[in-house]
Order: structure tokens, then C-alpha cells, then sequence
């Protein structure tokens, strides 16, 4: 089976395409949705969290994001910390999921991760990348308008990620982002196409 990384900076629209290409019949492996997971109540990431970051991180009862985040966004060593703790537990659980859907008989796997090609490579498991590309002005317009993070936190946390136009060598498939909905799915859908006809 092939392991094919869908990465773009966050409030590129790398979700959207993900769920675009989940429509044309590939299977997606969301890291998000799995580092979201290890923090919630009973997940494996908890405790080391909240011993390195401190009780008051917490709010009724599980792990508040958004006090974690004003720890960690804007601090490398902190992130770097954060990182050390929930990648390997993340990774673990990538490998679990694409071993699954090869199971069920799938021969590609998209991951999705803000995350790959952060360190100016390509992580080994991948035989691909598709990177989605968006003007910051943008992104920073989706995540204060979508998703109601403040502008100067919006911008923290864009900052605390590799630029992602330094991205664009390591990537196969590169997806511009600047335009409508439908123009995004045109693009997702003559990519899928290329993938699905590779086998």
C-alpha cells in the first residue's frame, strides 16, 4: 500500500481537500483528529502532558486546548516539549490506521498532518506528498472568522509552522487554495484521478 502525505499550513483548507479526496475513495488518516484524541479524557497523552505543562491546563476535568496552546504557541522550547511528547503516541497510531485500511484492501492511504516536511524532509514512510497552498491573509481571515481564534493568536500559531511555500520542492502535487470551494475540488479531483490511475 502506498502512504501519500496531504500537509498545507493551518487554515490552508487541507481539511476540506481531505474530505474531497476521502469523497473521490481514498481513505484519510487525520493526525489532528488523533492528537485531539490522545488529550482527551483517559488518552495515552494526558498525564506526561500535564506533568510537563502543569495542573492548571486543565478544566473541568480534561484537558483545555486552548490554556495549552498559550503555553506552547510562540514558544519553541515549549512546543518542541509538546512535540516530543504526542508525535511518537501519533505516529503509533498512523502506522495502526494505514495497516488497517490495508487490511481492508486499500492499495493508497492519504495522512493528513500540518506537521510533515517540517524539518526541510520528506518523513520516510511517505511515497508521496501533496501539499495545499493559501495567502496568509487568508488563512489568518479563516481562522479568526471560522474558527474564532483571536488575529494575534491566529498569527502565533501560523508562525510556529514551517512557512509552507518552503514546502513546495519536497511536494509532488501542490494545490493553490485562493480561490473558490469548487475550483479547490477541481484540483482535489484531477489529483485523486493521477493517484487512483497510478495504483
Amino acid at each position: 500500500m502506498r502512504v501519500i502525505g496531504l500537509t498545507g499550513g493551518i487554515g490552508s483548507g487541507k481539511s476540506e481537500a481531505g474530505r474531497r479526496f476521502c469523497e473521490n475513495g481514498i481513505p484519510i488518516v487525520d493526525a489532528d483528529d488523533i492528537g485531539h484524541a490522545l488529550l482527551e479524557p483517559g488518552g495515552a497523552a494526558v498525564h506526561a502532558v500535564v506533568d510537563a505543562f502543569g495542573e492548571d491546563i486543565i478544566s473541568s476535568g480534561r484537558v483545555d486546548r486552548g490554556r495549552l496552546g498559550a503555553k506552547v504557541f510562540g514558544n519553541p522550547e515549549a512546543l518542541e516539549r509538546l512535540n516530543g511528547i504526542t508525535h511518537p503516541l501519533i505516529g503509533l497510531e498512523i502506522a495502526g490506521q494505514c495497516a488497517a485500511f490495508a487490511g481492508a484492501g486499500h492499495v493508497v492511504v492519504l495522512v493528513e498532518a500540518a506537521l510533515l516536511g517540517e524539518r526541510g524532509g520528506r518523513e520516510p514512510f511517505l511515497q508521496g506528498l501533496i501539499l495545499v497552498l493559501c495567502p496568509d491573509e487568508e488563512r489568518v481571515r479563516r481562522l479568526v472568522e471560522l474558527r474564532g481564534i483571536p488575529r494575534d493568536e491566529a498569527l502565533r500559531r501560523m508562525q510556529a509552522q514551517t512557512p509552507p511555500e518552503r514546502k513546495i520542492a519536497l511536494a509532488d502535487w501542490v494545490i493553490r487554495n485562493d480561490g473558490s470551494i469548487e475550483c479547490l475540488h477541481r484540483q482535489v479531483d484531477a489529483v485523486a484521478g493521477e493517484i487512483k490511475d497510478e495504483g
